[in-house]
């Protein structure tokens, strides 16, 4: 795609076919709008073929790809992966094909990568190994996850019952206090 101030934009070259069917030659007209002869032949022989639309930009993109893998061969490919589990450096030489292309091929075919799957199954996991015990559900907070360990220097039943005081606030002093206190409480 050419940009707004290119000198070939769709209007330039239906400028160029204006001039040349005004009887400008060929040369003077690439003078005049400063471009390459090769370029203006190159724009009049596409109008003479396809009309106004031979002036519009295209796609790059090859109309075909003679050297596309042929199905029977990434069928070949899918099988032998299903039924193996290995990689692509194993695969590409078995089947007599490149591992760059077995690659490209299970890409294509949204065969996942070797680590996402179960050594054992196959199946694809979501975690690492290190986790072996995994439970999901259905929909979000259907599971409530509530971590009970203790961090905080918070006494057992919380501020509320015990409240907060100088002496049980952090410090390993009021701890000890708190510890001399419930023994004289208990020998009473």
């Amino acid at each position: 795609m050419s940009h707004r101030s290119a000198r070939t934009t769709v209007h330039g070259r239906l400028l160029i076919v204006e001039r040349h069917r005004a009887g400008w030659a060929q040369a003077h007209i690439a003078k005049a709008m400063g471009i390459s002869r090769k370029c203006v032949k190159t724009w009049l022989d596409r109008y003479a073929a396809e009309g106004e639309a031979g002036l519009h930009d295209r796609s790059s993109r090859p109309h075909t790809s003679p050297s596309r893998t042929p199905a029977v061969v990434e069928r070949r490919v899918l099988a032998l992966r299903r039924r193996e589990r290995r990689g692509q450096d194993w695969l590409g030489p078995e089947l007599g094909v490149p591992a760059r292309t077995v690659s490209r091929i299970l890409r294509r075919h949204g065969v996942p990568y070797l680590r996402e799957c179960d050594p054992l199954t196959g199946e694809v996991i979501r975690a690492s190994k290190t986790t072996a015990v995994r439970y999901e559900r259905a929909a979000p907070g259907e599971l409530v996850h509530m971590d009970v360990k203790k961090i905080g220097k918070i006494p057992d039943g919380g501020w509320r019952a015990r409240g907060q005081t100088r002496d049980t606030h952090q410090s390993p002093g009021g701890q000890v206090a708190d510890r001399i206190r419930l023994r004289a409480l208990t020998r009473r």
